[in-house]
């Protein structure tokens, strides 16, 4: 899966070969896997675990918030 974290004053993050995705959701924490269904959802403060697939290395991103779009193994997350 492609991942792409953006804020309003730089990109913090860009990996393609992503395999899970686990983001504050504002009704709970949630994961997106590969073939993730398309979806659009907002943020809350929290932080976003990223797991690489090949690697087996995680990243750790601390957000107050934002809006997540995916769409055909694409992940964008617009954070503030």
């Amino acid at each position: 899966m492609k991942v792409e974290i953006i804020t309003p004053d730089s990109t913090i993050f860009t990996g393609d070969n992503v395999g899970l995705v686990q983001l504050p959701g504002i009704d709970g924490s949630f994961e997106v896997l590969n073939n993730h269904a398309p979806l659009i959802s907002v943020l809350r403060k929290g932080k976003v675990k990223i797991i690489n697939t090949g690697e087996k290395e995680e990243h750790f991103f601390d957000i107050n918030g934002g809006v997540i779009e995916v769409v055909n193994n694409k992940v964008l997350v617009l954070a503030e």
